[in-house]
């Protein structure tokens, strides 16, 4: 069974390689035209392949591009939030310096108010000692007038000059 296969083959192989000379310039012409054709859609899609990667690479620009300025206006947000942060921060700092000097100022004020209230008070026992005294003085000049009149007004002007008053 085998065999009258193989003899088939043979024979046809015969049948074909006879053809084959009358036709091999035309089945040339078709290899060659079916490969140009192939080199052109090979050509065609590396054309296609080299838009696309350039289309590709154009939105990825795009996107980077974006990613960039979302990313620049982000730090600038950041850096003015960071700004307004010293600024109020220096504020604050003055605001707080002002206030500290003003109750600087307001304390120094209350004590020398003090200082010269207590120094009117200091006056006024003074004045109010000289006035016991000369009215001590007034007092024994009264009660030695009683006794000797002569005396009495001796004593009193001598002692007059003595609280300060001057006696005309």
């Amino acid at each position: 069974m085998m065999v009258p296969c193989i003899v088939a083959l043979a024979g046809a192989a015969a049948i074909s390689g006879c053809g084959a000379g009358a036709t091999s310039t035309g089945s040339n012409s078709a290899e060659q035209s079916a490969a140009q054709v192939e080199r052109n859609e090979e050509a065609a899609q590396k054309r296609q392949e080299a838009a696309e990667i350039a289309q590709d690479r154009e939105v990825l620009s795009g996107l980077e591009g974006k990613k960039r300025e979302e990313a620049a206006e982000r730090n600038a947000k950041h850096k003015e939030a960071v700004a307004a942060a010293r600024a109020k921060k220096k504020e604050e700092a003055a605001a707080k310096k002002v206030k500290q000097e003003e109750e600087e100022a307001e304390a120094n004020a209350r004590k020398r108010e003090q200082a010269l209230q207590a120094e009117a008070k200091k006056k006024q026992q003074a004045a109010r000692k000289g006035k016991k005294h000369s009215s001590a003085v007034e007092h024994t000049a009264t009660s030695t007038t009683s006794t000797t009149e002569g005396r009495a007004v001796a004593t009193s002007q001598a002692q007059a000059p003595s609280t300060g008053q001057a006696h005309e």
